[in-house]
């Protein structure tokens, strides 16, 4: 008798979204028109902060079943954090939204050394704890600074280690670990775990791109992207010479025919 074969089980491709900051102002002024673009250049959904900090619940739900979108996380600063109702709203916003992940960005006064990132940890453990309870993954953002010693120490990795990783999850920037000096794929294979959720962004150092025209090393890092099995990746550009329509563009078909999703 033959033995039995195991079957892997087939990975579900991310859904891919976009951040709207390579929008600017249009973002906030003009946000019906910037969906539909959106909608247009092929992308699931979008990332977005807290809407209802500046549209009712009832305007939201239109924009998104007029265009089709989802809303693939909600991302504020550090300050957002430090305020217990402000946490709830966000939380409220993401449910009822129908989305699950919430972003932070930053540590305070990051400028006072490991200090900043000891009282930092101490916020995210807290707040992860409140978007457990609710089913909403948070997630800290990382950028290049992150990654410039302090004292002979690694500030992204200190966070990681005072941070409870089943609270406080990742959403890896795959440029930012690159301009901060380490390899994207080993990034994220280190921390496994807790990468639950990426942005895709391209670029070299002092220069944002569209995907594919800059020096993050794609190829490599997505088998580890894929192995993680995220619900969503996040294709984001901070600003971009063209129009954002064309830049989304470049970018979507990139991902389409360059990473197969």
């Amino acid at each position: 008798m033959e033995p039995s074969r195991v079957v892997e089980p087939k990975l579900t491709d991310p859904k891919v979204g976009v951040q709207l900051i390579v929008y600017g102002k249009r973002a906030a002024e003009e946000l019906p028109v910037v969906l539909q673009e959106v909608k247009e250049t092929g992308y699931a959904g979008v990332e977005t902060g807290n809407l209802y900090n500046r549209y009712s619940p009832a305007e939201v739900k239109n924009m998104l079943e007029t265009t089709g979108l989802a809303i693939t996380g909600c991302h504020s600063g550090f300050g957002e954090f430090a305020d217990p109702e402000k946490v709830e709203s966000s939380i409220r916003f993401l449910k009822e939204v129908g989305s699950r992940y919430l972003m932070v960005s930053g540590v305070g006064h990051h400028d006072e050394g490991l200090s900043a990132y000891d009282s930092a940890a101490e916020v995210f453990n807290r707040v992860g704890r409140r978007c457990r309870e609710d089913g909403i993954t948070f997630c800290y953002h990382n950028h290049a600074w992150e990654f410039d010693r302090i004292d002979g120490v690694v500030p992204i990795h200190y966070l990681c280690e005072r941070t409870d990783p089943d609270l406080v999850k990742l959403c890896i920037d795959v440029y930012w670990v690159y301009i901060g000096g380490e390899e994207p794929a080993d990034f994220i294979h280190r921390y496994a775990d807790r990468a639950a959720y990426f942005h895709f962004k391209d670029g070299r150092k002092g220069v944002f791109s569209e995907l594919g025209r800059g020096e993050v090393d794609f190829d490599r890092l997505m088998p580890e992207v894929r192995s993680v099995a995220p619900e969503w990746i996040v294709y984001e550009q901070d600003r971009s010479d063209l129009d954002p329509k064309e830049a989304l563009q470049i970018s979507r078909d990139f991902l389409r025919e360059r990473l197969s999703l």
